[in-house]
């Protein structure tokens, strides 16, 4: 039974590995930083100019395990350039794998990996088959991610865990490790064996120590663990200096206190990436009341003038600058008003995060350093639980800053914000909205943002801004006359800017309804004061509804009128007008009724497909009159001949 249970947890790996290495999967995050998987014990090093991390990987606890205890059974290796935007290359080694090791030990706790004369070494610990102690073995490979070639033994003279490699300026490689104390000796040229006998580190505080992580700053060396300090309690982070890179050491203090929720174990590295220090560390976010599965975190670290190092204070929010057009976290705010709370949106799948509640009006949460350099057109949407009439805004800098969008949220009917109805979107419980929204305002660069609540308590789960990809292009007074394209379709369209229409519902739509309408709209046409507009569309449908997003104050509920100026070398005769419409619509050709599409419509071409006609040489004016409720209006037009072949021997205006 356990040989079938490893023969599926390798064939598993084996298609997330292939998985990966096919797709790489990107985790764009915040604290905690992967957010599809436990991770923990996190080793950081930069190689070739990118970050990469190797963590431990916690599992739930399998057949063979020790019950409600850590579990582990292979290693992933991350990586990103911006320290946001998390890449998995997938599994680099399973203990199945391992020639040395207990198939089914569940033990492959805090790795690390280091690179010198061009290949990488990875170091990790691991039960021995025969069922004493741990060793730490050495996988090696070319790339940073692998592929990892397993030594076949265990280092000799080494037995425990938590293995650490620290390189010297002059080339020379020392472990430390935990076992019977912190544990520390040079490594021969190979990096696979031990130069001499290993020595207890001296000069460290009383009480529990493991996990050592070594480095070097301004010719201090550091030696940093977690360590309980006082009895019965939880790990801190702590760190010790020496002059030498195997001490004696001098105790300098805590980097990190314990955890406020109890949760037992913290680990840790520390790395200088672009100029700035960051401290890696884990907790357990996505699993609070089990502080066996923890999730990596990072944030900034600083030292003082003489070396010392500043306790570092955990965050939510981490670190990085993200980009406005990745999924912001906001519930991993940065600094907020007091009675903000934070909460998991499912206590099941804790990977699905977190929300965060503004409790009442005045109530405020900032989401720092976030990139607006590529929104230039744009809309944002967000994701928010609240009741009826509520209103809340999205700002700059401040509760009192600059407007970037506000939101009134009517539960029952629609979402709006002042004077605008927006779409929205309710998920399956019928509790989450997912409201959007043009901006009203769009930062410069990097800025910080603000959600402020303006009415009643309001939750929101995530910020998302994206660019209206580009639909059509104006079209210049003297610009060269247009084509219709390959198979046809007019592009070039004149439209007035929407008209808003009360319209509850398309079954209005009917024959003598259209025409009354439309002659009524039609008789007030020439004394609208609306902006006419010359656009060339990049699709072959016109897409209405993205015209009323840029130019107009509802998406829903518009009449169109377009027209267009077909030019004829010479006539043409028995041509037909095909049209396509979402909505109901309504086209004349040089003044008069060709075809009416009524009813409720879905674009569909050649939807409608009027009586046979002649296109006169020289000067044509087709205009149409488009018409929806609920839906998103767009049309697609275009000639036809007797054949139902594409007229396209004219030029357009």
């Amino acid at each position: 039974m356990k040989r079938n249970l490893v023969v599926r947890h390798k064939l598993f790996i084996f298609f997330l590995t292939f998985h990966s290495a096919l797709f790489s999967y990107h985790v764009v995050a915040q604290n905690p930083i992967v957010r599809d998987q436990f991770t923990a014990d996190p080793t950081a090093r930069v190689f070739n100019g990118r970050i990469y991390l190797y963590p431990s990987h916690d599992i739930q606890v399998a057949e063979g395990a020790r019950p409600n205890w850590f579990c582990m059974a292979d290693y992933h290796v991350f990586s990103s350039d911006d320290l946001t935007s998390w890449q998995d290359h997938g599994v680099i080694v399973l203990q199945e794998d391992v020639p040395w090791g207990r198939p089914n030990g569940y033990s492959m706790w805090a790795p690390d990996c280091v690179e010198k004369g061009g290949k990488y070494y990875f170091y990790f610990p691991n039960g021995p088959k025969d069922g004493r102690g741990f060793a730490i073995g050495v996988a090696t490979a070319d790339l940073p991610d692998g592929p990892y070639k397993l030594e076949p033994e265990p280092i000799k003279g080494v037995a425990g865990i938590d293995p650490c490699v620290f390189i010297d300026d002059d080339g020379i490689a020392y472990l430390y490790w935990s076992g019977m104390g912190l544990r520390g000796a040079k490594l021969k040229e190979n990096m696979k064996e031990l130069e001499g006998e290993s020595r207890v580190m001296e000069g460290l505080p009383e009480g529990f120590k493991e996990g050592p992580f070594a480095f070097k700053r301004n010719g201090h060396y550091y030696l940093t663990f977690p360590w309980v300090r006082k009895e019965g309690g939880t790990e801190t982070l702590a760190y010790a200096m020496s002059d030498s890179p195997l001490g004696p050491w001098t105790f300098k203090g805590v980097i990190m206190t314990e955890h406020d929720n109890g949760c037992w174990t913290n680990h840790h590295s520390l790395v200088e990436y672009k100029g700035q220090w960051y401290l890696f560390y884990h907790h357990n976010d996505f699993s609070p009341r089990d502080d066996k599965r923890r999730s990596v975190c990072i944030d900034k670290i600083a030292f003082n003038a003489d070396g010392t190092i500043q306790e570092v204070k955990p965050t939510l929010r981490g670190v990085g600058i993200i980009p406005a057009t990745s999924r912001l976290e906001v519930d991993r705010y940065s600094v907020s008003s007091d009675g903000v709370t934070t909460a998991l949106n499912d206590t099941i799948n804790t990977f699905c995060g977190f929300h965060a509640t503004l409790p009442q009006k005045g109530s405020w949460l900032t989401f720092g350093d976030v990139d607006f350099s590529s929104v230039t057109d744009g809309y944002v949407i967000i994701r928010v639980k609240a009741d009826e009439n509520t209103e809340l805004a999205v700002r700059e800098k401040n509760a009192k800053g600059k407007i970037i969008a506000r939101f009134k949220v009517t539960v029952k009917s629609e979402v709006t914000r002042p004077g605008a109805p927006a779409p929205f979107r309710r998920d399956q419980s019928g509790q989450w909205l997912t409201l959007t929204l043009p901006l009203d305002y769009t930062p410069k660069g990097i800025a910080d943002l603000v959600v402020t609540c303006e009415d009643k308590a309001v939750s929101i789960d995530w910020i998302l801004f994206r660019n209206r990809q580009r639909y059509f292009t104006p079209v210049a007074k003297n610009a060269a006359p247009s084509q219709p394209d390959e198979r046809g379709y007019i592009r070039r369209w004149r439209l007035l800017e929407p008209i808003k229409q009360d319209i509850r519902s398309n079954v209005i739509f009917t024959d003598s309804w259209l025409r009354k309408t439309f002659a009524d709209e039609l008789a007030k046409l020439s004394k609208q004061k609306g902006k006419w507009y010359t656009l060339e569309s990049d699709h072959y449908n016109m897409k209405l509804f993205r015209f009323a997003e840029k130019y107009g104050s509802q998406l829903y509920g518009n009449l169109f009128w377009c027209e267009t100026y077909i030019d004829c070398p010479e006539d043409i005769a028995n041509v037909r007008l095909a049209v396509g419409s979402n909505g109901a619509s309504m086209w004349w050709l040089n003044g008069e009724e060709v075809l009416l599409l009524e009813g409720d419509r879905r674009m569909v071409e050649d939807d409608g497909v009027s009586n046979r006609f002649t296109l006169k040489k020289g000067r044509n004016v087709l205009r149409g009159a488009v018409i929806n409720g609920p839906g998103l209006s767009d049309m697609c037009v275009h000639f036809i001949d007797e054949k139902g072949k594409p007229v396209t021997n004219f030029q357009i205006q």
